[in-house]
């Protein structure tokens, strides 16, 4: 199946939209097929999923490790893995019919920047470790922030897509947030320009403390990366 993208998909992947565009079909066919992508949803996937996704990239450093918490159909996580190569991406998804399709679209899309783990973010702790934790329509904030920030180093940061609610419900968890770790929060738009609207996102980033050990030279990769707990 080709979709129609809008004139703003080609500017904002640039030389990766052709593997956008191709990502995209998977989720129209293969994505709808599974139930992992509504019908409805489909004549929107590039304006309303997509690239309200890509866009994100704006609030991530290059060359970090990010953890997707609860990634779906790949959603904000593949699209972020296209669109930012730099980046070293751990989708985690406890459900197996999600993680095949995920591991399909790592090997079809050729995203060697990407791995899939099977299993819930909240047993990940001491498995992996990341600077930017990315979520989307996962968990109320209260609930995911619990799941996220013992994942992140300091200074790291999580992205919860959000939408019109985010304020009202940042307000409502701030102090369980504080409780969880301390950490600022702050509602950020991104996109302006790309997208329209711009993209919501709750950005909690951890200030002192660390819920994990730094790793040690032996547990690094000659890059310098943390090793993290793969499944594939």
């Amino acid at each position: 199946m080709e979709l129609s993208a809008p004139d703003g998909a080609r500017t904002l992947f640039g030389e990766r939209f052709a593997t956008a565009a191709r990502y995209t079909e998977l989720l129209a066919v293969a994505g709808v097929e599974r139930g992992l992508i509504g019908p409805r949803e489909v004549p929107r996937l590039w304006d309303r999923h997509v690239m309200n996704c890509a866009v994100v990239e704006e609030a991530i450093p290059a060359g970090v490790d990010v953890v997707d918490i609860g990634s779906g159909a790949g959603l904000p996580g593949v699209v972020l893995g296209i669109l930012r190569p730099d980046l070293s991406i751990t989708l985690v998804e406890p459900l197996l019919r999600r993680t095949v399709f995920l591991r399909e679209c790592v090997a079809e899309l050729g995203l060697d920047n990407v791995v899939v783990h099977r299993g819930r973010a909240e047993d990940a702790r001491g498995e992996i470790t990341a600077d930017i934790a990315t979520a989307r329509a996962v968990a109320p904030l209260t609930r995911l922030a619990g799941w996220a920030l013992p994942l992140l180093r300091k200074d790291g940061s999580l992205l919860a897509l959000k939408g019109e609610q985010a304020a009202a419900e940042l307000a409502a968890a701030r102090k369980d947030l504080s409780k969880q770790r301390p950490c600022v929060a702050e509602v950020i738009r991104v996109g302006h320009g790309k997208v329209d609207p711009a993209t919501t996102v709750v950005r909690v980033t951890v200030t002192t403390g660390s819920a994990q050990a730094a790793p040690t030279k032996s547990q690094r990769t000659p890059g310098g990366r943390a090793k993290r707990g793969r499944k594939r």
